[in-house]
């Protein structure tokens, strides 16, 4: 057989189509990038919105600063300006990118110059780069100007380069989503004449400029870093498009970086190091920071460095991990391995004498870090870089605190020891200051246990070796046990003190735990959003101790859901704030970049179906608790899936209720299209019959046909009656009487009519005599009745039909009986539900499936029971049985059959 040697057709990368799809839904971003001002980007950017103005495109100018160049002035003649915002700043007005202007004229394209420009107080976004995101948001394209020094991670760069140091800073992130980065360049020596001839500066600023900023060697340094950086932008963007066309290409390296930070100074020159290394060779990085396990970091200020160094990485575009544990190299590894990373960064500083007694952390992971390379970061020259300072373990106020618990111990074991001394000579005195080193120690901690230990020596020496009342040891002994006393006690009181810290951590540890565990039983046994979101705002307002609200979609906006205090309320820059953090699923509000001046922080809740509402809490303090931290996310977490499953839950029920409400309908219509068209197709062909043919046709013949008329319209009649018997009872508009009613009359009367309905049928009867009233409808029975016999009839073939009426103890028992097929076990609760069928011997299912339904509807309203027997009688057939109260006077009547 011929064979197919074509190779299988290659497959775009999903991710990158799906990164292309995103893109498609926003506008486009071009950045005209420089290495310096006075290069010609906003010269560039006029100049060709010029050309397309031209070309008939709507463009239109956000924003130009032209710093007085007259031909840059000059390009703006025909071009579509905005007005610009003004906002009020240290007493001037400053006029500003209307962002809310340019979002309802909706250009095509509009240019807003400046990038790594700072917003004033007041404004929507702190940064001008936040203005860009939301306009690239709403679908226009931007076109923007940068120059190169302004970028997050080489400014630390820049600053060693030129010795000034750029404020104004825009995260890599925001260069590296731009869908179009045009190098604007101009030779080192040409951009220093046009500074000289006052076409960059005003003259008086120029000179100054040329002296500090714009020197050859800075130019040139500045110009390398710009291309360079344009170079990896067309590499990313020749990448993504092999991705996604799948064509074999040079595909980026599987490097993938581990960056080791602390609260440390060096720590934010690792970060940024880290960011162009990971730019250069287009990998991930991971910043992570290690925390011990057996003990709590009390340093607020500590906990800022940290948070800060995070928040910069992540606008440097690196994912942030927190890690507990005690062995910081194993942490590290272990998150190395999982990660598949090949590089390790890390810094190091200058070893000290401490430095020298045990191995650092670099030292160690070079010699445990098997097949991972480990990447050094240096500080700088040392009279440049400050020592890092050691973290306080304890507030100065709790140093006092802790010397003074460490002078009461020694003290009081001191007279203790004098007291007990003078009645009782003990050679082992010593054990007493022991056991208030062990006091001080877990009363206060290690300086308390460290004071005691000192004051316990002098008081051991001065008060009970000899000579005593001076520092003088005589015996030789003497010294080598109170030496012996200051090593047993410096051990236990540093064994005390650090088992005190970890009884503290493991104390906050167990309550954060059993915070989120009642948490979590509380949301197990909540079903309903609105029992979630209260459980929610309660737990938080608990652990965080501030006001919490949470807020939920709905009609399109977003609106208060639950809060507590229950009065909280939120003004115009709270709400706005929540929408941003619904909308682009990232906090925002206080102590984010986004609407900053916002009494609250909102965090969007995101489960795995997307963002179901937001969280906003009071943000009284710059940094939250690490704890606090912890138990937020893992609160709102929960909260986010807990509301997805209620919500989950209640379309599943109102989905089978759909699903239910279709099978009725799609079972109701079967039914009419079989069962009810079949009796009229037999009466309009006899009609027919009759009016064509009648005159010609025997009385015998007419007879048949008028007969079979009346047949199925008693038929029609029937389906019609249970439909509408079915609408009744849904409708819970049956009022059964309640009389008393002779059970025999009403079991003749449904006899004669079946035997009326199904001449030629075999229908028996067995009446118990003696047989007490029953109360209830006379009516509804006899309709039960036919409606079981007409069952039997169906479904018992030629077979006899049998119908039974005795006393069952305080019940009266009725029952239909056939010898058909009878019905499997699984199906004997099923037959009595709406539109339930079993089918004949021929493979039909006749009538409408509502006879046994209609049936229980009425017994039940008569305050009986039903159920259904099968096998009935010699393994076959099918039995129907009705129980009654037997709770009226017994009825002398003669056994019939």
């Amino acid at each position: 057989m011929p064979t197919d040697d074509r190779e299988p057709k290659a497959r775009p990368d999903p991710d990158a189509l799906l990164a292309l799809a995103e893109k498609d839904r926003r506008g486009k971003l071009t950045v005209f990038l420089g290495a310096a001002p006075g290069v010609g980007k906003t010269y560039a950017m006029l100049t060709r919105a010029r050309r397309l103005k031209s070309e008939g495109a709507d463009i239109v100018v956000g924003l130009v600063e032209t710093h007085g160049r007259t031909e840059t002035a000059a390009l703006l003649d025909g071009l579509d300006v905005l007005p610009r915002a003004k906002f009020e700043h240290r007493g001037g007005l400053l006029e500003e990118l209307d962002l809310d202007a340019a979002l309802a004229r909706r250009p095509r394209i509009i240019i807003v110059d400046e990038l790594a420009h700072s917003n004033p107080d007041g404004s929507r976004h702190p940064k001008r780069y936040q203005d860009i995101e939301e306009l690239i948001g709403a679908g226009i394209d931007v076109w923007t100007a940068l120059n190169i020094q302004h970028l997050e991670s080489l400014s630390d760069l820049v600053a060693q380069i030129t010795g000034i140091s750029v404020r104004e800073r825009v995260p890599d992130t925001v260069l590296k989503k731009a869908d179009d980065v045009l190098l604007v360049d101009l030779p080192p020596a040409e951009l220093i004449e046009r500074l000289r001839e006052g076409k960059v500066y005003l003259p008086e600023s120029a000179q100054r400029a040329i002296d500090r900023f714009f020197r050859l060697g800075n130019l040139t340094a500045l110009r390398e870093l710009a291309l360079r950086r344009t170079a990896d932008r067309v590499d990313d963007q020749m990448v993504d498009y092999l991705r996604q066309n799948a064509i074999e290409g040079p595909w980026a390296t599987g490097e993938r970086l581990i960056v080791c930070v602390g609260p440390d100074p060096l720590s934010e020159k690792v970060v940024r190091v880290a960011s162009r290394l990971a730019s250069g060779l287009n990998a991930p990085w991971v910043v992570v920071s290690v925390e011990r396990a057996d003990r709590e970091s009390r340093d607020q200020e500590s906990l800022k460095r940290t948070e800060q160094i995070f928040r910069l990485a992540e606008q440097l575009g690196a994912e942030t991990r927190r890690i507990i544990g005690n062995d910081f190299v194993e942490e590290i590894l272990k998150l190395a391995r999982r990660e598949h990373a090949t590089q390790i960064v890390i810094g190091i500083r200058r070893r000290n004498i401490r430095g020298w007694l045990r191995p650092s952390l670099p030292d160690a992971l070079s010699k445990r870090a098997a097949g991972i390379g480990l990447h050094l970061v240096t500080s700088e020259k040392e009279e440049s870089q400050p020592a890092p300072r050691m973290r306080p373990r304890f507030a100065l106020a709790s140093i006092w605190r802790a010397v003074a618990i460490g002078c009461a111990f020694a003290l009081t074991t001191t007279v203790l020891g004098i007291v007990i001394d003078g009645f009782v000579d003990l050679p082992n005195i010593s054990l007493l200051f022991l056991l208030g080193v062990l006091g001080s120690a877990i009363s206060a901690g290690y300086i308390s246990a460290l004071v005691a230990v000192l004051l316990s020596a002098l008081a051991y020496n001065f008060f009970f070796i000899e000579p005593i009342h001076t520092f003088t040891i005589a015996a030789p002994h003497e010294v080598f046990a109170l030496v012996v006393f200051l090593a047993v006690a410096l051990v236990t009181g540093s064994f005390a003190s650090r088992i005190s810290d970890q009884a503290d951590v493991a104390r906050v540890r167990a309550t954060a735990l059993q915070q989120l565990y009642d948490f979590s039983r509380k949301l197990s046994g909540t079903e309903r959003a609105d029992d979630v979101l209260w459980a929610a705002v309660t737990q938080l307002q608990a652990s965080l101790r501030k006001s919490v609200v949470l807020l939920l979609p709905e009609k399109g906006d977003l609106t208060i859901s639950a809060a507590w205090p229950p009065d909280t309320e939120l003004d115009v820059s709270d709400l706005a704030a929540a929408r941003w953090a619904h909308e682009k699923k990232e906090p925002a509000g206080g102590g984010t970049g986004t609407l900053p001046n916002s009494r609250f922080q909102f965090r969007p809740l995101t489960s795995p179906h997307g963002v179901v509402g937001v969280c906003g809490f009071e943000r009284k303090e710059e940094v939250v608790d690490v704890n606090a931290e912890r138990i937020l996310s893992a609160i709102l977490d929960q909260t986010a899936i807990a509301i997805d499953r209620a919500r989950l839950s209640q379309a599943s029920i109102d989905q089978a209720a759909r699903l239910e409400g279709e099978r009725y309908r799609e079972a109701l219509l079967s039914s009419i299209s079989h069962d009810l068209r079949t009796p009229l197709a037999t009466i309009m062909g006899a009609v027919t019959s009759l009016r064509q043919l009648g005159g010609r046709m025997s009385a015998e013949s007419r007879d048949d046909l008028l007969q079979s008329i009346e047949e199925e319209g008693g038929r029609l009649t029937r389906f019609v009656a249970n439909l509408l018997d079915m609408t009744r009872i849904e409708a819970g508009t049956i009022a059964a009487k309640r009389d008393w009613i002779d059970v025999s009359d009403v079991i003749q009367s449904a006899v004669e009519r079946a035997r009326k309905y199904f001449p030629g049928r075999d229908i028996g009867t067995g009446v118990s005599p003696n047989l007490p009233l029953i109360q209830g409808d006379s009516v509804l029975l006899g309709q039960v009745l036919f409606n079981l016999l007409d069952n039997a009839v169906k479904y018992g073939g030629s077979e006899p039909v049998h119908i039974y009426a005795r006393r069952d103890g305080d019940e009266v028992l009725i029952s239909v009986t056939d010898l058909g097929r009878g019905i499997p076990a699984d199906d004997l609760d099923r037959v009595f539900e709406k539109f339930y069928r079993r089918a004949k011997a021929d493979g039909r299912s006749p009538g409408t499936g509502l006879g046994l339904s209609i049936a229980r509807g009425f017994v039940e309203a008569m305050g009986g029971r039903i159920y259904a027997e099968s096998p009935a009688v010699k393994k076959k057939g099918t039995r129907i049985v009705m129980r009654f109260p037997a709770n009226g006077p017994s009825v002398e009547k003669k056994n019939t059959l």
